[in-house]
């Protein structure tokens, strides 16, 4: 049974990829803060796939020594991890000269250095085994300025250098590296918004491309998934 970490599951796109890895086949683990979402949600999953092994542990990943500590701990459990899905990530909305000065520093801790610290303990067995597939969430604020939302933009950017920087490393390996730049999304991230939900992509929309991703012969990698809403 193959085995993946999907980040930032409990709601929205993380949930959705995490379901569509589990109807797949996979066996699953992810990590969020509210201890009493995730052991729900790890409920109802089991029931809905009793053949799949679940792994949900309660931790903050922008503490360094939580984030690798989970790693630690799935790895034990599972052995090997076959797919790593760093989508965990906060959003708040501001331009760099007016934002609060720890926004930066907030954002870049769960957007951008959770990724990296789950990166460094599970591509090394990738490597050895010279098989896997890293997603990482970027967001098309990772590709082009967002005024209204600078800092976010920044994280953003970063996030997909690290990205590009990884496939280069990894794929002498065979380790397969691909950034997701979904534009807006109807997720929890838009409640309480003014805004018209129509014109919003389906969570469904960017899973069925990672799964697609996925799909493809060993030789084949996508770089980057980049959708946008088509009323945007």
């Amino acid at each position: 049974m193959l085995k993946a970490i999907v980040t930032g599951a409990t709601h929205g796109m993380g949930k959705a990829i995490a379901e569509k890895l589990l109807s797949g086949g996979f066996s699953v683990a992810v990590c969020a803060r509210n201890k009493a979402t995730l052991e729900a949600l790890q409920n109802e999953w089991k029931e809905k796939y009793p053949g799949a092994v679940i792994i949900a542990q309660s931790i903050d990943l922008s503490v360094q020594s939580e984030a690798e500590a989970f790693a630690d701990a799935v790895l034990s459990a599972f052995g090997e991890v076959d797919v790593l899905v760093n989508n965990a990530g906060m959003f708040a909305a501001g331009s760099i000269t007016k934002s609060p000065g720890e926004n930066l520093e907030k954002m870049m801790a769960l957007n951008l250095y959770a990724a990296y610290h789950l990166i460094r303990k599970i591509a090394p067995s990738m490597k050895a085994r010279q098989k896997g597939h890293i997603f990482n969430t970027c967001s098309i604020a990772a590709i082009e300025p967002h005024p209204g939302s600078g800092i976010y933009s920044i994280t953003k950017y970063a996030m997909l250098g690290l990205t590009e920087n990884l496939r280069a490393e990894l794929k002498p390996y065979g380790v397969k590296v691909t950034a997701i730049c979904p534009g807006s999304t109807n997720t929890s991230s838009w409640d309480g918004e003014d805004f018209d939900n129509s014109k919003l992509m389906q969570a469904s929309d960017i899973t069925e491309m990672l799964w697609s991703s996925l799909s493809l012969s060993p030789q084949a990698n996508v770089d980057r998934i980049v959708m946008r809403p088509v009323k945007d």
